[in-house]
């Protein structure tokens, strides 16, 4: 199969790496010639513009934007247009909002698959976990792309017509907050409880056969061994929140009670006008971990 990918940063160079891999032929565009140049040293034909890699692409285009959230999708989108028909098939790969995604879907000529995707970095090594929404031919015609950058079939599904995708990434992202604020409340609580303990040795125990065990928890563990038993100067500033203000915002449409999300969403924003949290500042360093998000420093 050949795809065309646009936006190679991290995520999108991973989906490049995934896909040549698996054998398929990808055409790669970004605005960062020094990135185009890295997707073609590992095997992508490197496009010029959006209108070439559209060329190269031929009569069935099949398209995966990993560009950020917003405006620049839009963007890619409009200028897109003029090369798109019903027979090709467009992935949005950020973190959009799913109203926006269906919106999108009703305006773009080419069908339009809403991915959510989770794995950071890791997913270079790991594939990466796919939420997918749209229209069933096309997630079936580019299920072995999906295949690739996934961690394989298990790793991907259809999660209902355009918007799913993206609507249960957004909760996922909320699970995500809730997670980061029960393992920081419990390290804090054992940070400055009754015993001198390794915190990194409480961790590595725990993921051991424990109920808790976890990805999450493994960063703990790497935060501790790599930032010391008290953070460092790590500093308690937790960045993000739009996916989870979504969340909230959409348990209070439907009358879901959502409480752990929404105390989680509260602390990452106070953490932006108090300090001090063991908590906030264990969260701040578990979004590089995931993510490779800058950590916030004192």
């Amino acid at each position: 199969m050949q795809l065309g990918v646009v936006g190679l940063g991290r995520m999108g160079q991973i989906v490049v790496d995934r896909v040549t891999a698996a054998g398929h032929d990808v055409v790669a565009f970004d605005l960062d010639a020094e990135a185009v140049a890295t997707a073609a040293d590992t095997g992508a034909t490197p496009a010029e513009d959006l209108a070439d890699l559209a060329d190269r692409l031929g009569d069935e285009k099949r398209i995966w934007l990993m560009v950020p959230a917003g405006d620049a999708v839009d963007a890619t989108l409009d200028e897109l247009e003029p090369h798109l028909d019903g027979d090709d098939i467009v992935v949005d790969g950020g973190n959009s909002h799913f109203e926006a995604s269906v919106r999108r879907a009703e305006s773009t000529p080419a069908a339009y698959l809403d991915c959510g995707t989770s794995g950071g970095p890791a997913g270079a090594e790991l594939g990466f976990s796919l939420m997918i929404g749209g229209p069933e031919w096309a997630y079936e015609e580019l299920s072995p792309v999906f295949d690739a950058v996934a961690t394989g079939p298990e790793g991907h599904d259809r999660m209902g017509p355009r918007g799913a995708g993206h609507y249960v990434k957004m909760v996922h992202n909320g699970v995500e907050y809730a997670l980061m604020q029960a393992y920081g409340e419990g390290f804090e609580l054992l940070a400055n409880g009754r015993y001198d303990l390794d915190l990194e040795s409480v961790a590595r125990t725990w993921n051991n056969g424990a109920v808790i065990r976890s990805w999450l928890l493994e960063l703990c563990e790497e935060a501790f061994r790599e930032e010391g038993n008290d953070l460092g100067d790590v500093a308690d500033y937790v960045a993000g929140g739009s996916t989870g203000t979504w969340t909230v915002q959409e348990a209070l449409e439907q009358e879901v009670p959502v409480p752990l999300i929404y105390q989680a969403l509260a602390e990452r924003f106070g953490s932006r006008a108090e300090d001090g949290r063991f908590a906030r500042r264990l969260a701040n360093r578990l979004r590089y971990g995931f993510g490779r998000h800058e950590v916030q420093r004192q």
